[in-house]
């Protein structure tokens, strides 16, 4: 954090400092899990539904936080706030406007932030001190949590943001104040909270309609919202990416080797081979979007392809490959949309194409869809249809169900019945577990792996014997 006096801070927030010290400097960014307190750390007490963080205040301490922003008062060294969370948006304003030298970059998008914020800091990080978001800090703590982590010689600062309502990311851009961002696509995930996609693309559009004046909108071209977003505002630079010829950055030549895409990537300054190690054709657009980020913001070709080439990102349960010689099994298990699953599926196909084993789909419900919750599920399985797999295992659901003559359809009641078929797969075959976060199938996920893991194991001890 960029070192500011305790007097600062209680002026900034307006509140009323408690057995401290008002010229101490503090440099070490807030947390609101007492757990990660350490010496130099504040702790910010957000009252929860379930869980008061002023209930906390204690144990932070004792792990070396030197005071606690919260609405209680108490013996403790502390700053009494009526809003611990409004508190936390105003200083990160106060830290946004104090970095001077760093570029803030905005990611939003229906899918593919983790995964691009991960690809882009893997760049930006050859050039200078760079701040990403710890996991999906995307909402009003996470975000200006990131802010706070930024020094006096950070660089660079990514942020993502996330929306549940129109409206927040404007009030996330309010803090950040962005000069660069990227809108990646606007798809159907949380559009039962939305209603339909066009109000999803006016909540990713906000991220455009708040970039600074000079700034630059990274806009994809996967869907009818974005491609169109910003065409009002002459103040800014408009870059486009995808995989069409018209596109200021793109992928060429794109080849599919063992589930991972390998393609030149064509920016303005020339072309470039890229090899991912990540898993799945759906992250060449991710991809394209850093490069593109990258660009606007002077990183060379040669970096941008060299380091894209050499990411080996991973987030738990996002897309996991756990190639265990006899078995592929795929844990997608951290959350689904009908776009995520989509691609998931495509994935799965190209692995049992490659591996020559049956191909099986576990995929539970996939949630938020409204009134196109049918429709959608339906959609997947003729997907999985015409991707020619062999086995869609609905987990808890019957949504995913259709008519077909290839595809053999199973219905688990739960996670214990799922398990009872998994008991089919044979070695050679390849295995997906995907679902939004609520149906739980990391569970599932974590005892497919372990069972075929078993298997393969026996099955070469036996040969040895």
């Amino acid at each position: 954090m960029i070192g500011i006096s305790v007097r600062d801070i209680a002026e900034r927030i307006n509140g009323s400092v408690h057995r401290l010290n008002l010229d101490q400097i503090i440099t070490e960014y807030p947390v609101i899990d007492s757990r990660e307190a350490k010496p130099g750390s504040f702790f910010v007490a957000i009252p929860g539904v379930n869980v008061d963080g002023a209930d906390f205040i204690e144990m932070a301490l004792e792990n070396g936080a030197t005071f606690a922003l919260t609405m209680r008062r108490g013996e403790n060294p502390s700053i009494i706030v009526s809003d611990p969370l409004a508190a936390l948006a105003q200083l990160a304003e106060f830290a946004r406007e104090r970095a001077q030298h760093c570029t803030f970059i905005g990611i939003t998008g229906s899918q593919g932030k983790t995964t691009t914020k991960e690809l882009l800091g893997h760049i930006l990080m050859s050039a200078g001190e760079t701040v990403i978001p710890a996991g999906s800090f995307n909402n009003e703590i996470g975000l200006p949590l990131t802010i706070l982590r930024c020094t006096d010689t950070t660089k660079f600062c990514v942020l993502e943001m996330g929306a549940r309502h129109e409206g927040d990311i404007a009030k996330l851009c309010k803090i950040a104040k962005p000069q660069v961002g990227a809108v990646l696509v606007v798809g159907s995930a949380h559009l039962g909270e939305f209603g339909d996609r066009a109000a999803i693309g006016r909540a990713k559009g906000e991220l455009i309609e708040n970039i600074a004046p000079g700034g630059v909108a990274i806009l994809g071209s996967y869907d009818e919202f974005t491609p169109l977003m910003g065409e009002g505002r002459s103040d800014i630079t408009r870059m486009s990416f995808g995989e069409s010829s018209g596109c200021t950055v793109r992928a060429a030549d794109i080849e599919i080797r063992e589930g991972r895409a390998h393609f030149d990537v064509v920016t303005p300054a020339g072309r470039a081979a890229v090899s991912l190690r990540i898993l799945g054709a759906h992250q060449i657009a991710n991809a394209l979007a850093a490069s593109a980020i990258a660009t606007s913001l002077g990183i060379s070709l040669e970096t941008i392809a060299a380091t894209l080439s050499t990411a080996d990102i991973s987030s738990k349960w996002r897309m996991e490959l756990h190639d265990l010689g006899d078995f592929v099994i795929i844990n997608d298990s951290y959350n689904a949309n009908p776009e995520s699953t989509k691609a998931a599926l495509k994935t799965l196909a190209l692995f049992a194409q490659e591996r020559g084993g049956a191909s099986w789909a576990f995929l539970g419900k996939m949630h938020e869809l409204g009134e196109s919750e049918t429709q959608s599920h339906q959609e997947i399985g003729r997907l999985a249809i015409s991707l020619g797999l062999d086995h869609l295992v609905g987990v808890g659901t019957d949504l995913y169900n259709v008519e077909s003559e290839s595809l053999t359809l199973h219905s688990a009641t739960d996670i214990d019945a799922a398990m009872r078929i998994a008991e089919n797969i044979e070695p050679g075959d390849c295995v997906l577990i995907k679902a939004s976060r609520a149906e739980k199938l990391n569970l599932l996920a974590e005892r497919i792996i372990t069972a075929c893991s078993s298997r393969s194991t026996s099955m070469h001890e036996g040969e040895q014997k």
